[in-house]
């Protein structure tokens, strides 16, 4: 891993391990791929434009990717809703065809919270249900608990409730240990150890065909606007427990979980039921890491369909 085309090089080498591990499935896709059928837009937030793409019709779900991705980590589940819904899937500012603005404070939640809201308002929309995976569901959860308005339904892959994150940070040892990847990545010139090769490598696991489309998307993205989102959001040592005044999430939340994950210690999960107002649905899933959308996309796919259908909100 630390050789020159490496995603992560140099003395990034235990990052590198963390990044692996955490299990970047992903399946052949098919003859008739999503990418060749949706349509592609823009969404203006204050200045910076935000691409998206857009499959379906029917109630608005919107997917937000984490790191190292772009809108296609979510083609399984867009195939499987795109019958019933309309699935639109965003590239986060920094990634592939949205804009990539200079400076650290650019990637602050505030902003990221501000691009979700305007993807739903450019669809016509004023609430979407929100899917996220690893940063994506970070900023699902943001949007969740700021901007409850816009949020019908809440889906997360692989990201705790913030208060679990900051828990499990301050007093489990193995996630502390392990989250020393998201430290280097906090370090002025990581960004510098990034490649597009060698991330398109990693989430590609020998698939020639993804291997091209990550590439082609991580050369349209910024590596250091990529790591800005640990510079500004990830915590940072001493770590410490969520003290602050407690703000409940307000919508029913699914969420799935990859039992493998080294990144995000499933520990983290504990408790998510009292920090939330509504119903919470569980799934954890032994057999797959942190890409649980991809490493288990029927399993993902039909649970959310059928989520959503049990959840469809009442007729008028």
């Amino acid at each position: 891993m630390g050789k020159q085309g490496s995603g992560l090089r140099g003395w990034m080498g235990p990052a590198a391990v963390v990044i692996a591990a955490m299990g970047f499935g992903a399946a052949a896709a098919s003859e008739q791929d999503v990418a060749d059928r949706v349509s592609h837009h823009f969404a203006d937030s204050g200045g910076v434009k935000i691409h998206y793409v857009s499959i379906g019709q029917g109630p608005l779900v919107l997917f937000i990717h984490g790191f190292p991705d772009y809108w296609y980590s979510w083609r399984h589940q867009m195939e499987a809703l795109a019958e019933r819904h309309r699935c639109v899937a965003m590239d986060l500012r920094g990634y592939n065809q949205s804009d990539k603005p200079k400076g650290q404070e650019q990637y602050d939640a505030s902003l990221l919270v501000a691009d979700v809201i305007a993807v739903i308002r450019d669809t016509g929309q004023e609430r979407a249900t929100v899917v996220g995976h690893d940063w994506g569901g970070f900023v699902a959860w943001q949007v969740a608990l700021s901007r409850p308005e816009a949020v019908e339904r809440l889906i997360i892959c692989n990201l705790p409730h913030p208060r679990g994150i900051m828990r499990e940070l301050a007093t489990n040892e193995e996630q502390q240990r392990n989250s020393q990847y998201a430290r280097n990545f906090q370090l002025p010139e990581a960004h510098k150890n990034l490649t597009a090769e060698g991330l398109a490598m990693m989430r590609s696991r020998g698939n020639p065909d993804l291997r091209a489309r990550f590439q082609a998307a991580f050369e349209q993205s910024d590596m250091e606007a990529m790591l800005n989102y640990y510079k500004q959001n990830y915590p940072r040592e001493p770590y410490q427990e969520d003290a602050g005044p407690l703000v409940k999430v307000a919508m029913p939340v699914l969420m799935f979980h990859g039992l493998k994950d080294t990144a995000l210690h499933h520990h983290g999960l504990n408790n998510t039921w009292e920090w939330l107002d509504q119903d919470l649905t569980l799934v954890t899933i032994p057999s797959a890491g942190h890409w649980v959308h991809e490493e288990a996309p029927d399993l993902v796919s039909r649970t959310m369909r059928a989520w959503l259908e049990i959840h469809a909100p009442a007729a008028p």
